[in-house]
């Protein structure tokens, strides 16, 4: 079964302090549902007209799993932390 991987851009953070909140929440809640952070912070380089915001990395064991992740009620909570303080885009891509 391939990996999946966890792909979150942030275009902008409009509130410092509903992200902080989420990233308190989101980082155990996606530990705990098996995910593994392999990367986060902002971009050492940016190329093709991206945006040089925040980029986080996960790896899941699946993509079933990556979804429960998501999915999970204890992110849910961390979601609800986190509110409208965020512009980001998360994509779900299976491994190679």
């Amino acid at each position: 079964m391939a990996k999946a991987y966890w792909v979150a851009t942030y275009r902008a953070i409009h509130d410092p302090e509903k992200f902080a909140a989420y990233a308190k929440l989101a980082g155990p809640a996606l530990q705990a549902a098996g995910g593994r952070f392999l990367a986060r912070g902002n971009p050492a380089q940016v190329y093709d007209n991206a945006t040089s915001g925040r980029v986080v990395l996960i790896e899941f064991d699946s993509v079933a799993q990556a979804i429960a992740a998501h999915d999970s009620a204890a992110y849910g909570e961390a979601l609800k932390a986190l509110g409208d303080g965020v512009d980001r885009d998360i994509r779900l891509v299976e491994g190679v």
